[in-house]
């Protein structure tokens, strides 16, 4: 796997792709102008997909071989699917004598309060593989007994027998002194197996929380090395052949090498990291491509003057959806497919709605949509193959997404098709309902289920949504926007230039990003004069920068280094801490944070630090694209024209009418000319659906704002 260089990334072809359920998406810079390309997904093999991806681009770009080397940055679903399917590895896990069944007994709380036959999620390590080792470190990082070298040989020979395919080590107190763990490490080391070690990759307390991250880890790591190795090299094989080329077509032999092409992945933290890196800690993957949407959603919105957004992002599978107020920072414990995953993430919730949710009747009769997928095979009825109705069939036959301008037109919707089989399988339901009647209830259930979400990451977590700008992307993200929002007394939506990629761009323009931390676990109180005691405190953050600075070396990494620290508090007695920014008034930045939270604090309580944190960022050059209209600024001499000619007018169902609407093509929205809804806005990587009497209309940035209210 080639190694990393920062400054290699000025003069690179730089590729971001980020692989979906349904389309895989590429963005990149020619000639100062930002291109799209979506390709269907392959779901047995994602590299598949993306070598098509780099075909067409090099077919695109018609570069040759003097041309700069191939930069590929990539948001992956391989480590998220193999957790949602238990697809990975089988893992051993070693732990301290006597704690083998944490990892299965987890923490008291019930998923669901009443319920007494709920399943619970099952370990990811069967009892079988779970090996305790005699040792002990307590809470203050002392070693209170080493592991012998007959515990160790003992062990060794254990593990070897069982033959797992990865390793996880999860020492009691290894956070505090990694003593014993590395010990351990070293005896199994020369099994030849991938080791994921819980002092490296989560150096904190709550035992369950850290051992679940390292076993995630370990059970990831085969399935994303042998992907990631997979991915390099029809990389490679891409360059070889491009070089090929350029030498076929250079009678001069001028042609010069582009050299290996150097791949970087997107972490969930929302940040990029080296191939390496991310083969060996893939936990920090599990949510690469909606941290991609995130950032490129964020981003987007700064550049139209939105600083408090709730992404929306509907895809194929799934939609995802955050908060944001200015920039995007990950949050501390989540959960992934039922499982804890303590590194860092972005507060992304994922719920199952998406274009290719599948349509059902309960056993009461009752409409449902998703979880369920059609996925990208055999995908919804109008892709040609799929023969169950799905959300993007209900578009369809409502009139809101055109057959003949999905994907520019390079795809035809068959809408013919959709109208047959969704009628059969109605008369096979037993239901009565039209066409229309039943393509609306799809649209509805499953606005229903994405306005659910939005709730639980704005209202549940103290946000107004009346104050934040609703930011739609994703394929399918425009057609369901305004209604959510209506839903919601979101008073603007804004759907960004080429919503349909915005998660490749969103790794596009990411920073490479690595995250560090420390459990500490100090006490102070105001009401004590006891403060946050500095020295320690910067001593501690110093350790941390300067183990950043020898793993961006060790990457080769080049550049400026930036690092951010920031300290998880809590009150004495509380199971759960809020991060806030390590700066001045600390205590009272804590406060004021608890008190949007929860509705309360405690002045007068003794505070407890927790986990010291820093992330360390190496800015990544963004791309300076040229806008498509020489006229971007509303404030220009030149007036914008008058009337937008519409490409077609054609019925569109709303609600429970039929409305002959005017359909746009977006690339013909001129900047600075308001216009009034209903319209349908066709692109090339999304389709936007506008109500009666919505304002509307492209700024400065090539954003479509729409007024809801």
């Amino acid at each position: 796997m080639a190694r990393a260089s920062h400054s290699a990334l000025h003069s690179e072809l730089r590729i971001a792709i980020d692989t979906g359920g349904t389309f895989t998406d590429c963005v990149w810079v020619e000639n100062g102008a930002l291109k799209t390309l979506k390709v269907f997904s392959t779901p047995d093999d994602p590299s598949r997909a993306i070598a098509e991806a780099l075909r067409k681009i090099g077919e695109a770009t018609k570069k040759t071989g003097g041309a700069a080397a191939l930069t590929l940055l990539h948001g992956t679903t391989v480590g998220t699917n193999a957790l949602l399917q238990r697809k990975g590895a089988r893992v051993a896990l070693i732990t301290t004598s006597g704690f083998e069944d944490v990892i299965e007994i987890g923490r008291q709380a019930r998923p669901r309060l009443y319920d007494f036959f709920f399943d619970r999620v099952a370990p990811l390590v069967s009892r079988e593989l779970r090996f305790g080792v005699k040792e002990r470190t307590d809470s203050e990082g002392r070693v209170l007994e080493r592991p012998l070298e007959a515990e160790l040989a003992r062990l060794r020979k254990a593990v070897r027998r069982a033959n797992p395919d990865a390793i996880a080590i999860s020492l009691l107190f290894s956070f505090a002194n990694p003593e014993n763990e590395v010990a351990v490490a070293a005896a199994v080391a020369e099994l030849g197996k991938p080791l994921s070690v819980s002092h490296r990759i989560l150096p904190e307390f709550r035992e369950y929380e850290r051992t679940s991250t390292v076993v995630v880890n370990a059970y990831l790591q085969p399935l994303m090395q042998s992907y990631m190795e997979k991915l390099a090299e029809r990389a490679k094989e891409h360059t070889e052949e491009k070089e090929r080329s350029a030498e076929l077509g250079d009678s001069s032999g001028a042609a010069r090498k582009r050299g290996e092409p150097r791949i970087f992945v997107m972490q969930s933290s929302g940040g990029i990291t080296a191939l390496e890196s991310a083969a060996r800690e893939p936990v920090r993957t599990v949510l690469s491509g909606p941290a991609g949407g995130l950032v490129g959603a964020a981003a987007m919105a700064g550049r139209s003057g939105f600083r408090k957004i709730l992404s929306f992002d509907m895809g194929g599978t799934s939609t995802d959806v955050a908060a944001v107020q200015g920039e995007v920072r990950p949050g501390g414990q989540s959960e992934v497919a039922g499982l804890p995953v303590g590194v860092p993430m972005l507060e992304i919730h994922t719920v199952g709605a998406g274009g290719g949710s599948l349509a059902r009747f309960d056993a009461g009769g009752s409409l449902r949509v998703g979880p369920e997928s059609a996925g990208a095979d055999p995908g919804p009825i109008c892709y040609g193959r799929g023969t169950e109705p799905t959300v993007t069939d209900a578009n369809l036959l409502m009139g809101r997404l055109r057959p003949d301008r999905f994907l520019g037109g390079e795809f035809t919707l068959d809408v013919e098709r959709a109208r047959r089989i969704t009628s059969e399988w109605l008369k096979k339901q037993g239901s009565h309902l039209s066409l229309e009647q039943f393509s609306a209830g799809v649209v509805r259930v499953v606005n229903a289920n994405m306005e659910r979400a939005l709730r639980v990451v704005s209202i549940e977590r103290g946000y107004d949504p009346r104050e934040f700008a609703l930011v739609a992307f994703g394929g399918a993200g425009g057609l369901h926007a305004c209604e959510l929002a209506e839903a919601l007394a979101i008073p603007t939506v804004m759907i960004p230039a080429r919503p349909g990629a915005l998660s490749a761009f969103g790794i596009l323009v990411s920073d490479v990003v690595k995250d560090y931390s420390r459990t500490l676990l100090w006490r102070f109180a105001d009401h004590l004069r006891q403060t946050v005691p500095q020295a320690k405190l910067q001593k501690e953050f110093r350790k941390l920068e300067a183990a950043a600075r020898k793993e961006f070396r060790a990457e080769r990494w080049r550049g400026a280094l930036q690092c951010e620290r920031s300290l998880d508090l809590r009150y004495r007695g509380q199971g759960y801490e809020l991060n806030v920014p390590a700066k001045e008034n600390v205590t009272a930045r804590f406060h004021d944070e608890h008190q949007r939270r929860y509705g309360y604090h405690h002045a007068g309580r003794e505070i407890e630090l927790v986990t010291l944190r820093l992330r360390a960022r190496l800015r990544t050059p963004q791309p300076q694209s040229q806008p498509r209209h020489k006229v971007v600024r509303q404030q220009t001499a030149l007036k914008p024209p008058s009337r937008v000619a519409p490409v077609e007018r054609a019925p569109v169902f709303f609600h429970d009418k039929t409305v002959t609407t005017p359909v746009f093509e977006r690339e013909n929205l001129v900047p600075g000319r308001s216009m009034r809804g209903p319209a349908v806005i066709a692109e090339y990587s999304a389709t936007t659906v506008i109500p009666a009497g919505k304002r509307f209309w492209v700024d400065a940035s090539e954003n479509l704002v729409i007024k809801i209210r």
